[in-house]
């Protein structure tokens, strides 16, 4: 595998959990207000008081996150050779789909995060207006 791929492992992971705390500070409490689970909110902000400071600073929550998601995406998508072996070229190959598959799943956690905190409440004041 080469040095990108190398680079690229840590950048899609560090993408897909900072997304997922976009997605636990943001989306998750919204969804559960939204259909009537208050109450759940009011329990897990009192057992995990992050969730907390995360909402309060959401906005820097999203910048980190997107801007590690850009990055583990150029990282990936950079430079895509892989070696003339055939088994190391199969590793390469299958460390660079699974990397793909991370940074998918990191930006959709991402985008239902964005579209949670974001676009539903003004959306939804647009439609009642």
């Amino acid at each position: 595998m080469n040095e990108s791929k190398k680079a690229g492992r840590p950048l899609a992971w560090l993408a897909l959990f900072t997304t997922a705390g976009t997605l636990v500070c943001c989306a998750l409490p919204i969804l559960l207000v939204t259909l009537g689970l208050g109450s759940a909110v009011a329990a897990l902000t009192s057992s995990l008081p992050f969730l907390i400071t995360l909402s309060q600073h959401k906005i820097w929550v999203f910048i980190l996150s997107g801007l590690l998601l850009a990055s583990g995406w150029w990282v990936s998508m950079r430079n895509r050779q892989c070696p003339a072996d055939p088994a190391l070229a199969e590793a390469c190959e299958q460390a660079s789909r699974w990397n793909r598959r991370i940074l998918w799943m990191a930006t959709t956690i991402w985008s239902i995060g964005f579209l949670a905190a974001y676009v539903a409440l003004p959306l939804t004041r647009w439609l009642e207006g």
